[in-house]
């Protein structure tokens, strides 16, 4: 097979970061395995781009060439952070097509890498070479009954950006164009294929989700019992949960054995003063800690020390589960088309959906039967680590990257 030349727009790339920053950086990588690539990126990711590649030379960086854009300050002063994102990701990706072809680039195909989803258009098909769109993901509705602990005005504004991605899905030709001209639609989850009616051979589905390979090797015999959760506080994310579930699960043990259990919750974010409010309540915070945002060699410490990654996520992805199973972590999540669909009976639990209590119950239920069985223990911790070797490497997603290329 020749080698082609792919342009790829990444709006989000950050090799010191994990999520979308981390999977932007990780794509970017992979594709220049087999491929030359000209990555299109924001300005911002400039400084750690280029900072990271001169920490850590590598003759992969040959096949990569960064171009990097942003709209005018008077285009974007008002946004701030997350705030306004997607509005803003809508006009980069807009602006770019133009941007490209004043740049008069040489390239074969067109691949929209990250920082999107089902309802968001892209337009790199008016560049009129084969497009590749994804991976795309689809974030289902979180059921009402998971989002009682929250305030009303969250659960409004939840509705909302529902309503906001209705409207894109009914009415957008932007996005109906982006569907019919692309060649190939990587999907996340089959809540993709299902919302906008693919057909065909012109789409897989394959997780986004993937992680280096950090672990020095399984070691579980430990004497305490150590839960991990790591995300962004949000309910989303359910830590609420995580952190009912743990209280009823210390509640169940004697009060000797108490001392050896802890939960670790990893994250920032608005939710944090709700959970902590919780812990307090049930005086547990001698078994809890909560740490802010670390670097992510950091996080990858604290998946070694522990047992179980508790992820009772509402969302159609999560790049955490990856990083747990990469070190054979047993993942606790919800049956869903998130993590629900990457983890088996044999590394994890996943848990039905229910009213919030049966919930609770049942998180904590799964916390129990890891606890109470070492053997348990120790042969989910071998399966979720084959789970990563055969499914989650970053390798897998490069070799699916150029079957997808070599069809075009």
């Amino acid at each position: 097979m020749s080698t082609k030349i792919i342009l790829a727009s990444c709006y989000a790339v950050n090799p010191f970061k994990g999520s979308e920053d981390g999977m932007g950086w990780n794509f970017i990588r992979q594709i220049a395995r087999f491929n030359k690539v000209i990555a299109v990126t924001r300005e911002n990711n400039k400084e750690a781009i280029e900072f990271y590649m001169q920490q850590n030379p590598d003759f992969i960086y040959n096949n990569i060439t960064f171009i990097y854009f942003d709209l005018p300050y008077w285009m974007r002063f008002w946004k701030k952070g997350s705030r306004g994102a997607m509005l803003y990701y809508y006009m980069w990706q807009k602006g770019i097509v133009g941007y490209i072809k004043k740049k008069k680039l040489i390239f074969d195909i067109v691949h929209n890498v990250n920082f999107h989803n089902d309802w968001t258009p892209s337009f790199l098909w008016k560049l009129k070479k084969p497009m590749v769109w994804g991976p795309v993901g689809h974030h289902p509705l979180i059921p009402a009954v998971y989002l009682k602990p929250y305030s009303f005005k969250y659960i409004i504004k939840d509705r909302l950006t529902w309503l906001v991605k209705k409207l894109f899905w009914n009415y957008s030709t932007a996005l109906q164009k982006t569907i019919s001209n692309a060649n190939h639609i990587w999907c996340m989850n089959t809540g993709v294929v299902a919302k906008l009616k693919l057909k065909g051979s012109s789409y897989s589905i394959f997780p986004s989700v993937a992680s280096e390979d950090f672990s020095e090797g399984i070691n579980r015999k430990k004497n305490n019992f150590h839960v991990i959760s790591a995300g962004r506080f949000v309910p989303l994310k359910g830590f609420d949960l995580t952190v009912r579930s743990f209280i009823r699960f210390l509640e169940s043990i004697p009060l000797s054995e108490r001392a050896n259990c802890k939960l670790t919750l990893v994250g920032s974010g608005p939710e944090r003063t709700l959970y902590e409010k919780i812990i307090a309540e049930s005086k547990i915070q001698a078994n809890v800690e909560i740490i802010e945002w670390i670097e992510r060699k950091e996080l990858m410490k604290l998946y070694e020390k522990a047992s179980v990654f508790m992820f009772p996520s509402h969302e159609g992805a999560g790049m955490v589960v990856a990083e747990a199973l990469s070190f054979g972590l047993p993942v606790i999540c919800f049956d869903n088309i998130g993590p629900g669909q990457y983890i088996t009976s044999e590394c994890g639990f996943v848990i039905p959906k229910a009213n919030y209590t049966t919930s609770v119950f049942n998180l904590k239920q799964a916390l129990s039967q890891l606890y109470l069985s070492d053997t348990l223990l120790s042969e989910m911790s071998a399966a979720a680590r084959k789970r990563y070797l055969e499914r989650f490497t970053w390798e897998s997603r490069g070799e699916h990257l150029r079957t997808i290329y070599n069809t075009l």
